[in-house]
């Protein structure tokens, strides 16, 4: 057991060596109005929210509105410190709980408004109430309290105390604490309820599912009482496997391993049969699995140690029947994670599927993980256009010989590029570039290029998309793909060219947004594409004249961009004044217009 003194749930303060610790330390910053109000409005807000829930008035005790539904059965009530939310009035509804009290954050409720709870269930026709209270000192004796003052009012009242917590080999006598294997209890005893079962068939049934059931956690930082300094100190880089839901001391610190070492420590040591408190758990044995987040880690890092607790049981012959991973019982917000495992059979994993309103409890399928197929097969998909034999035709050699000026041209200029996009983006612009122009180079070498203009332009999409990545391989493969369809073997004259680029150009601003005028590539390119247009008019003896002009206007637009203001791409948010060189992507689409001139001037 660590040595470290942390305040229980019931007590307030700072011993003063912890005290000491932290004198020059401030209380985190939390989105509340006040430390006082924050419980009595968090209950507000839960209740607002959600139709199925009301507040006693006088109290911080939260009851199902539909109180009448009640009659003739067993009420549930739970309750404890805030601070652990959606604990425990998130788990209201049918099939669940009938009430829940509230203390202050990480403080036992008060005996009064238990009673009060106890109370109004009865008075709702409750043919008995059921207390499900985690193993904490304070809980026990205020829990313990009401439930006597009830029964001197008549009320047929009984408790179940959960203590699941694996943590210690050898529990102190006041005994495993509750975590949130609690939550499992108002689930089962809520379904079996709902189902009409009295009180002591309730009792009878939970408490021999509590011996199958075992949690532990872990926790990569401390949390903070709102107005407090946090509940202990925790060095960057370690962690503190088994310690309790207010901050109470674990059993051991470590540096911070991968996901699946920490489960995998976590689970050894939750079923260690050398330990008083493991969790008796073999191969063959079917298990509900919670992944409960203690409050800060992200969905990211739940779904990945979601996995590791999956694939670390299957490995040991356990059969995972369900999971459930997310914020269930938390620890204000503690960055950590606590496993819950519960021993399942028929019967229980019946109960645990049965419907509830419940709004924090998850919508689960009744489907068992262990065994399903979870990995879809894609369609068989069609070879790459770049993969496909292709036969050469009329216009062949043109193409290649404009292919492989366009690329040593884009090659010669990686280093401009790269030089005009560090002012405004990641300086790769030239490095992107010349990944397309040396993937096409390739491509080449092996290949004939089709006679069909649009079969070539499919490989260039292709190629660019894979090759290139980014923005720019995404733009450039939409504009080839959509001129592809505008341009065959038997329709490739200077209007099908025309509209090829106009359908290009059209599909870039759909998709990627931008504009002329936005400081993008789309400012060369749309001058130029303006003017290609033309190609449907132009004489046969003045097209080339055409392509000549529509090569100035992009090297004109591609200049115009030192004077614009970035409103899309990462230029977009840089400050204006920062930025007086030319776009980076509309320079080289000027680059590759101008290579394709040169390529045609060269073969007249």
């Amino acid at each position: 057991m660590l040595l470290r003194t942390v305040p229980s749930c019931e007590l307030s303060g700072l011993s003063g060596l912890r005290a000491s610790r932290r004198r020059n330390r401030r209380p985190k910053k939390k989105l509340i109005n006040s430390a006082d109000s924050c419980v009595d409005e968090a209950l507000c807000g839960l209740v607002r929210a959600s139709g199925g829930l009301s507040l006693l008035k006088g109290h911080r005790v939260v009851l199902r509105s539909d109180l009448d539904n009640l009659r003739g059965k067993v009420a549930l009530l739970s309750g404890g410190g805030s601070g652990h939310e959606p604990a425990h009035g998130g788990y209201l509804g049918a099939g669940m709980l009938s009430a829940a009290v509230a203390g202050g954050v990480f403080a036992s409720p008060p005996p009064a408004s238990i009673l009060a709870a106890i109370l109004s269930l009865h008075n709702a026709g409750a043919s008995g109430v059921l207390l499900i209270v985690k193993n904490y000192t304070g809980d026990r004796l205020n829990f313990g309290l009401a439930a006597e003052q009830a029964h001197n009012h008549g009320v047929a009242v009984d408790m179940v105390i959960v203590a699941e917590d694996c943590a210690f080999d050898q529990p102190s006598k006041a005994g495993r604490r509750g975590l949130c294997g609690t939550i499992f209890i108002h689930k089962l005893a809520g379904a079996l309820a709902e189902e009409g079962c009295s009180l002591d068939q309730i009792v009878s049934k939970v408490t021999e599912i509590l011996k199958g059931i075992g949690t532990l956690g872990v926790s990569l930082s401390p949390c903070s009482v709102p107005g407090c300094l946090p509940s202990f100190d925790l060095p960057p880089g370690d962690m503190e496997l088994g310690l309790g839901i207010h901050g109470e001391p674990g059993i051991k610190r470590s540096k911070v391993a991968s996901a699946d070492e920490v489960v995998k420590t976590m689970i050894d040591h939750m079923t260690n049969p050398d330990s008083q408190s493991h969790l008796l758990l073999k191969s063959g044995d079917t298990v509900v699995v919670c992944v409960n987040n203690l409050g800060a880690l992200s969905c990211l890092e739940m779904a990945v140690v979601t996995r590791a607790a999956i694939i670390c049981l299957e490995s040991r012959g356990v059969v995972v029947a369900r999971v459930m991973s997310g914020s269930f019982m938390t620890s204000l917000e503690m960055a950590g994670v606590s496993l819950t495992l519960m021993r399942a059979n028929q019967e229980t994993l019946r109960l645990f599927d049965a419907k509830t309103s419940a709004p924090a409890w998850p919508n689960l399928s009744s489907v068992c993980v262990s065994g399903r197929c979870y990995i879809t097969n894609p369609q068989a998909m069609s070879s790459r256009p770049q993969d496909d034999t292709h036969s050469e035709g009329p216009l062949s050699p043109v193409m290649r010989k404009a292919l492989e000026r366009v690329c040593s041209t884009l090659l010669e200029k990686q280093e401009e590029l790269n030089s005009l996009d560090r002012a405004a983006g990641d300086g790769d612009c030239g490095n992107t570039h010349s990944q397309a122009a040396r993937a096409i180079q390739e491509w080449l070498q092996d290949h004939v290029v089709p006679g069909c203009p649009g079969k070539l332009l499919l490989v260039l999409a292709g190629l660019v998309q894979e090759k290139m990545g980014g923005s720019s391989g995404a733009l450039y493969s939409l504009f080839l793909t959509a001129a592809a369809g505008h341009v065959t073997e038997g329709r490739s004259n200077a209007t099908a060219w025309a509209s090829a680029v106009h359908a290009g150009t059209q599909a870039m601003r759909r998709y990627g947004g931008a504009d002329p005028g936005d400081r993008t590539m789309l400012d060369a390119l749309c001058p130029a594409v303006e003017e290609l247009m033309k190609l449907s008019t132009a004489p046969p003896g003045g097209q080339l004249a055409v392509l000549q002009t529509a090569v100035q206007k992009a090297a004109s637009g591609a200049e115009s961009t030192r004077d614009l203001t970035a409103k899309a791409g990462r230029a977009s948010y840089i400050a204006a004044e920062r930025i007086n060189l030319p776009d980076p992507g509309a320079v080289a689409v000027a680059t590759i217009l101008r290579a394709v001139l040169e390529s045609l001037e060269g073969q007249k």
